[in-house]
């Protein structure tokens, strides 16, 4: 079997690296973090086969909706990345990330403090951190190729996709995904509170890419001890996050080495998210894969 070695690499990410297979590519999920849009020295041992096994569970789940892009988890994928690495079709990505907020946290929060609107859209009075919203809410962003993602709101979606046809879709499937897989998530006891998505077009049809509703790219919060007030638990990288702000560290590169606590901390949060989503223990994707535990 081919090893990534003798791969071609095409793009290489905080976290992924895409390689091209000629009809296909390659995309491998790596046990990088990142905080503050910062790459960590230290790997979180298990992340990357984390994300890409929430992401079949999703990807499998929500297909009834809109197509995606996987085409194997196994053939042509090279061993030493089994259960992180995933064969996937060639997208035209869109240059805008997909943001969907169900509940009135992060960057939202603050900026409904602000203004009482998040990406132009506006709230009712008096929301409370971490509430729940009337209805889920579409706030795009750009795409940016260095530093931090722009909020848009939808007529800068718009512009930014050229094609208010395309912006009412990508809209409209966002917030479909968001309330499945927030519905599921319910039932298992976690709540969804955002997440983003990010698609792409082959042959004219929208088809989700990437990775989809994982910890890095969403917030998950256990329902259990839910309060509205504050900020909640996370089974993501806010655990990580919040080692990083009280650090000392000025956000700036380069990032700090992460402490053995909080790699295994983190370690524990992830597959604890795996569990939790799939009903089934983070073994059991290493197993469907033949990947290396």
């Amino acid at each position: 079997m081919t090893a990534v070695s003798d791969l071609t690499l095409v793009h290489r990410g905080k976290v992924r690296e895409l390689y091209d297979l000629g009809d296909a590519l390659l995309m491998v999920a790596s046990d990088r973090i990142s905080t503050y849009d910062v790459v960590h020295p230290t790997p979180i041992p298990g992340k990357g086969a984390v994300l890409t096994g929430i992401s079949a569970f999703w990807f499998d789940r929500l297909e009834a909706i809109v197509p995606h892009h996987v085409i194997s988890y196994t053939e042509r994928v090279p061993q030493e990345v089994r259960g992180r690495g995933v064969v996937v079709r060639k997208l035209e990505m869109l240059p805008i990330e997909c943001i969907v907020r169900g509940h009135i946290t992060g960057s939202g929060w603050k900026d409904y403090q602000a203004t009482g609107k998040v990406s132009g859209v506006e709230l009712p009075a008096g929301l409370q951190e971490s509430e729940k919203l009337p209805e889920p809410i579409f706030t795009p962003s750009t795409k940016a190729t260095e530093g931090h993602d722009e909020a848009i709101d939808f007529e800068g979606a718009v512009a930014a996709l050229g094609d208010r046809a395309l912006a009412e879709r990508v809209r409209d499937v966002s917030i479909e995904l968001y309330a499945r897989a927030a519905e599921y998530a319910a039932e298992q006891g976690v709540i969804l509170a955002d997440t983003k998505f990010e698609f792409g077009t082959l042959d004219g049809e929208l088809v989700l890419g990437d990775e989809v509703l994982t910890p890095d790219s969403s917030r998950y919060w256990p329902a259990e001890g839910f309060t509205v007030g504050q900020g909640q638990p996370s089974f993501d990288k806010q655990y990580v996050r919040d080692w990083a702000s009280g650090s000392g560290w000025d956000k700036s590169p380069p990032a700090p080495p992460l402490p053995e606590d909080v790699i295994a901390g983190t370690g524990e949060r992830y597959r604890e998210a795996y569990a939790k989503i799939t009903g089934e223990p983070f073994s059991a994707w290493l197993g469907k894969t033949g990947a290396s535990a």
